[in-house]
């Protein structure tokens, strides 16, 4: 049965995006057929970070919800080579590549409600195993639907004091739309933090399961264009966190 993840963060530079990309690298490698629905129109980024130009975006699932091509025709295989032929794949459909347009759009008349039956066209017509959307940072229109839609949702925070207060806001909502599982993922961690009481305290609070107490990595924060970081520093323990986040998807 095909599994929807959404990932969310009230606040930018929690590292979502790249988390996101990161698992969804380690399914692939898995064998899984994996979708990323990159829904952030404010800064879209899945695109940069896979490699995929923008001059090969010829269509994106804004087009297909206007009816300008068929769903499939906005999604691009991003597979890094080095998981080629594991029998999975990542396939990337992006909202739109152009920040703020979609918005504009809505408000001349694209139904934000017929996103669902597109994205379960997407899962169906690519045969997903998982589907993880991006829906940026904060509590808009997209990043609502993206939880209503979700079969779980990964909610990505720092160990800061206007994150924990955002972070209880986006929980609160999810619960309110019976979103089945709702996981943390505490990113950037300093060395000098317990992981295990980090994971105690950040559950208390919250009274959510952590999937992952995630350690800072210079190698990650400075991450500038494509490139997957499990991929280029497989012995890091940073790698090794993800591989457990991952399991639990």
């Amino acid at each position: 049965m095909p599994k929807t993840v959404s990932f969310n963060a009230f606040l930018r530079g929690t590292g979502r995006s790249h988390l996101m990309a990161n698992i969804a690298t380690l399914l692939a490698a898995d064998g899984k057929r994996v979708g990323v629905a990159d829904l952030d129109d404010s800064a879209p980024t899945q695109h940069l970070i896979f490699g995929l130009p923008e001059a090969a975006i010829a269509f994106t699932l804004a087009d297909s919800l206007a009816g300008r091509c068929r769903v499939e025709q906005a999604a691009y295989e991003v597979t890094p080579q080095a998981v080629q032929g594991a029998g999975g794949g990542i396939f990337l459909a992006p909202l739109n590549i152009e920040p703020g347009w979609v918005p504009r759009t809505l408000r001349k008349g694209m139904a934000l409600d017929r996103l669902g039956d597109t994205l379960r066209d997407l899962i169906q017509t690519l045969a997903l195993d998982y589907l993880l959307t991006d829906s940026g940072s904060g509590i808009n229109e997209l990043s609502l639907t993206a939880l209503a839609l979700s079969d779980a949702a990964m909610v990505v925070l720092r160990l800061d004091r206007h994150d924990y207060q955002g972070t209880a806001v986006t929980i609160d909502l999810a619960r309110k739309l019976d979103v089945p599982r709702l996981v943390l993922i505490v990113n950037l961690v300093s060395a000098s933090f317990d992981p295990t009481e980090v994971r105690a305290k950040v559950a208390k609070t919250y009274g959510c399961d952590v999937a992952g107490v995630l350690p800072y990595a210079s190698q990650m924060s400075v991450r500038e264009g494509p490139g997957i970081f499990v991929l280029d520093h497989p012995e890091h323990q940073l790698t090794a966190a993800l591989r457990r986040v991952a399991t639990q998807i």
